[in-house]
Parts: C-alpha cells; structure tokens; sequence
C-alpha cells in the first residue's frame, strides 16, 4: 500500500465511486494540521470540479494552533464539528489525513466510508472503505490528491495549491524528513501557483503569548537522558503543542530522540520525533500506545494516545504514569538507566 499507483487508474476508481454523488462529507483528524486541512481542500476541490459535489468538511476538537487558523481563514473553509453533523444527510463520507479507529480521529470505526486517502500505515478498519489509497512511504497527504488533480486535469486554484504546498513542507519539515521523490515533484510543480506572500504570512501567522507560556514549561521541562529529550507539559487544552514541543525540543545538540507528553481531555498524548534512521518512531510509538490506547506513525515522527481512567486518577497517578512511559520509551531507544540532566539547568 505503500507504493505509487498508475494515477489514471486510481482516478477512475475514485470517480466510479463519487460518481452520482451531490453531497461529501470529507472528514480530517481531530485537530487538523497543514497536510490534512489541504488535503481536505484539494479532495472538495476534485470533487467539485470534476463531479458537481457539494463537499463540506467535519472533525472533532479545536484548531489553536496560529498557523493552522491562519491557513483555514486564508482558504475560507469553515470546518463543522462532528457532532454536530448527521452523517445519513450526506451521499459520501470520505476520510483524509487519516484512518479510522486511529487515536487522532474520533469516528466510529463501525461506520462503513466510501473514501479513505492517507500517507499513515494502513489500519485494519481502514480495509472495509469502498475506495482506499494508503500510501505510507509518501511524505505527504497533499502529494497522493496533487495526483489525483493532475490526472483529473483540474486547474488547482492559488489558494489550494498554496495550501497543498504548506502540507508538505509542514509534514517533510520543508523536504528534509521522510520525503519521496513525488513529493518533491509535487511541491516543484505546486509552487509556481501558490501566492508566496499569503504563505509567508500563514507561516509567520502571530502568536498568541499563551504559546510562549507553553513553550516555557516545555523547556522549564525538558530533561537529556543520553542522546534524548524528554518533557511533560501537563494539562493542555490541544495536542497541537505536544507535537510542536517535540520539533523544537529534536533541534537541541548531540540529540537523536524527543518526546513530549501532556494531558487533554482525559487522554495523555504524546509525541514522538527522532533523526535515528536506524529505528521506527511508529514502532516505538505504538508499544507505548498499549492495548489500552493508540499509537503509530512514520519512521520519524509519532504519537500515541492512552486513555485516562475516569475516576480517581489524580495528578499524582498521572506522573507516576508519565514515568513509566518514560522508562518504556528509553529501553526501547537505548540505555534505560542514563541519567537525567535538565536542559535548562
């Protein structure tokens, strides 16, 4: 699932599928970063051009990230909560950026999708969707519909292709980690319709000093042990930072692995981040995900979820859980015995 496919062909499967379609739901993680919310875009734009179908496009959790609302108000998409929404009103439910029965997507994994396009390794439920194109050596979401797009000979707006180029160099970390060689095609072949100002302003969007506040604990946090870094954040209000503190925390010297951990509405999620081309960040990040919770992603970037029992599970217990998270995390990177320094110390 994770090679290139003929992208004609593919075409013609997803058409015979959207085919007499008025209405899709298109539905993105939890709290979409760049590749999902262009993705998204790129999927409605296919849709409508090529199949007349009025797309609209659901999660559940909220966008904080400045970044991230900078790119839906620059797109004019008006993502709609989940919840709020009655999935039979809709012709099609597709999935992008993600998989169901993933710890970052709350849908029920029951519910049978018509469409699922991601760039994750494939999951189980993923199986049972009409249409599935699962491509987890790609870089990006963004690149697998830049394909569908050309093969449809749809003329991709500025705004969408702007978008589709902030995917992936957001998820390649600008075409520096995990990217293929149809993403940097992609990308080439994106950037002269994408409008360079608005994409410098998304990536420079404001900060709110709630951010600053985060990162400081992140730091006030951090601990070396060996070659890696590790910090709790405690309670947050998104996984957003959680990820964003991984990135930075990565950038430190003589570091090979990050982890960052916080609580968000009764689920401790962490992030995982390595240069180690020698290991799976995945791998790592589904064991601690456990039977209880989620974990997975690339080779170099994860995260898993663990649910938090509802009742009497103080702060207490919780860091007596982010400790042994912490110890499984350093046996399966290395030493479990090195010493922990604080970064800022």
């Amino acid at each position: 699932m994770g090679r290139a496919r003929n992208p004609a062909s593919q075409l013609a499967r997803l058409s015979s599928v959207l085919e007499g379609a008025r209405s899709m739901l298109i539905i993105v993680q939890n709290t979409p970063d760049p590749d999902a919310i262009a993705a998204a875009a790129a999927l409605r734009e296919l849709a409508n051009e090529r199949h007349e179908i009025a797309c609209s496009i659901g999660h559940s959790g909220a966008v904080w990230r400045a970044e991230n609302l900078a790119l839906l108000r620059y797109l004019n998409l008006n993502t709609r909560a989940l919840s709020d929404l009655d999935l039979d009103r809709f012709d099609r439910l597709a999935m992008v950026d993600a998989q169901p029965g993933a710890g970052n997507v709350s849908f029920d994994s029951a519910i049978r999708l018509d469409v699922v396009i991601d760039h994750h390794p494939i999951r189980q439920e993923t199986r049972s969707a009409r249409f599935t194109d699962i491509r987890s050596r790609y870089g990006a979401t963004s690149t697998i519909l830049y394909e569908y797009l050309k093969a449809a000979n749809v003329e991709i707006p500025p705004p969408v292709a702007t978008a589709m180029v902030y995917g992936i160099r957001s998820d390649t970390q600008d075409l520096g980690r995990e990217s293929t060689k149809a993403d940097l095609e992609a990308f080439l072949s994106l950037y002269p319709y994408a409008n360079a100002r608005a994409l410098g302003r998304i990536v420079q969007a404001p900060l709110p000093r709630s951010y600053f506040s985060k990162l400081r604990i992140a730091l006030d946090q951090a601990t070396i042990y060996g070659n890696r870094i590790v910090s709790y954040l405690g309670h947050l209000d998104s996984p957003e930072m959680v990820a964003e503190a991984a990135d930075f925390l990565l950038r430190a010297e003589e570091i090979d692995w990050a982890m960052c951990l916080a609580v968000i509405d009764g689920w401790l999620h962490l992030s995982l981040r390595t240069v180690d081309r020698d290991r799976n960040a995945g791998h790592v990040a589904r064991n601690l995900g456990g039977r209880r919770g989620f974990g997975g992603g690339h080779q170099a970037l994860a995260a898993a979820q663990i649910p938090l029992p509802a009742k009497n599970f103080n702060d207490r217990k919780i860091r007596a859980l982010v400790r042994g998270l912490i110890t499984r995390f350093l046996k399966a990177t290395g030493k479990p015995d090195e010493p922990g320094v604080p970064l800022c110390g």
